[in-house]
């Protein structure tokens, strides 16, 4: 595709053709806030947090949803822009109901509106989407009350996932995010993945058990998913020493562009979990499992190996890998088999 030159601020920038304002401003370090905006999704122009004037152009713009053109010239923050941005930004958090000192690192709703600066003194609406039952679930809350209805969540849902398993639904100041059927989310086509949770600009999606936690001070160690061979790259969200919360890396710098399952998401429990083992357990002549070194619990595991070889012979012995493993360690588990116990029965649950 061409390049084409356009002028950004007063800046001559260029960018490929196709490419949206936003995704260009992006590019050359330019911030334009944007609620409904994910780069995973399709282009909606929902929300008109990213609306730029274009001149020459009568109406404000969204930039993410408007590609670049050549020469056109476009202003990110005139004054213009800022009073509309205002005056959003006051409507958004008079719907919102949320404090917009809250603090939240994950609230991008309460940064916008901070940054917008002095907002309009609003009452606070009492929609009607806040009398919604909630509803029980292990890993997944809504809270309506803190919803704008920037629709992140019902088009990851379809457009990434293809699930389709939440929509918006009513009408008017009604409407909210509910499944099509106006059932739970567990009897629903949800698979869990939590990426709703993932994309919600505002906090109206939550994990239950992490509420909170992940809003206070914590350390993100990046690392890969331990329950299957694609190599998810996630975030653990750690304080005082332990896992309280998973999120994703920024769509588009990782393998996964930020998507999770509902295991890699939320089953970190087993981390700390009071029944996982720290130590190799050997059975002793009591019948009972007893704390071992790694060289003994090694050395027994062998010789139980060897014995059962030498009895029946290699081919009533079987090892089975783990698709968690790397495709290094897959090799040295078949290697284990074929070179030091001379058998081919070897498999392991990815194998087709």
């Amino acid at each position: 595709m061409n390049d084409i030159s356009f002028t950004l601020d007063g800046r001559a920038v260029e960018c490929t053709e196709g490419e949206t304002i936003l995704q260009a401003a992006t590019r050359h370090g330019v911030e334009i806030p944007s609620l409904c905006n994910d780069p995973r999704l399709d282009p909606a122009g929902a929300c008109r947090s990213c609306l730029v004037d274009i001149e020459g152009v009568r109406r404000l713009m969204p930039a993410c949803a408007t590609p670049a053109t050549q020469g056109q010239s476009v202003s990110t923050g005139n004054a213009r822009v800022k009073r509309h941005q205002n005056v959003l930004m006051s409507l958004y958090m008079a719907d919102h109901g949320a404090n917009i000192d809250d603090g939240s690192p994950r609230n991008e709703l309460t940064a916008m509106a901070a940054a917008a600066g002095p907002l309009l003194p609003l009452d606070a609406l009492q929609s009607p989407r806040a009398s919604r039952p909630a509803e029980t679930n292990p890993y997944l809350t809504f809270a309506p009350d803190l919803c704008i209805l920037c629709a992140r969540c019902t088009r990851y849902c379809d457009e990434v996932e293809a699930v389709s398993a939440i929509t918006l639904s009513e009408r008017g100041a009604a409407t909210t995010i509910a499944t099509a059927a106006q059932v739970s989310l567990m009897d629903s086509t949800c698979e869990l993945c939590g990426g709703c949770v993932d994309t919600c600009p505002t906090g109206a999606l939550f994990e239950t058990k992490a509420k909170g936690k992940l809003d206070a001070e914590v350390d993100q160690v990046r690392t890969t998913c331990n329950y299957c061979g694609v190599g998810c790259q996630m975030d653990l969200n750690v304080a005082d020493g332990k896992v309280v919360g998973v999120t994703s890396p920024a769509p588009g710098t990782t393998v996964n562009d930020g998507n999770l399952c509902v295991k890699g998401r939320f089953a970190y429990d087993f981390i700390h979990h009071d029944d996982r083992l720290s130590t190799p357990l050997v059975r002793g002549a009591d019948g009972r499992l007893h704390p071992a070194s790694w060289e003994h619990a090694l050395q027994v595991a062998a010789e139980g190996l060897l014995g059962v070889k030498r009895r029946h012979g290699a081919d009533s012995l079987g090892f089975i890998s783990s698709s968690r493993c790397t495709g290094e360690e897959n090799y040295l588990v078949q290697k284990l088999a074929r070179a030091a116990f001379g058998t081919n029965n070897c498999h392991q649950c990815a194998a087709t």
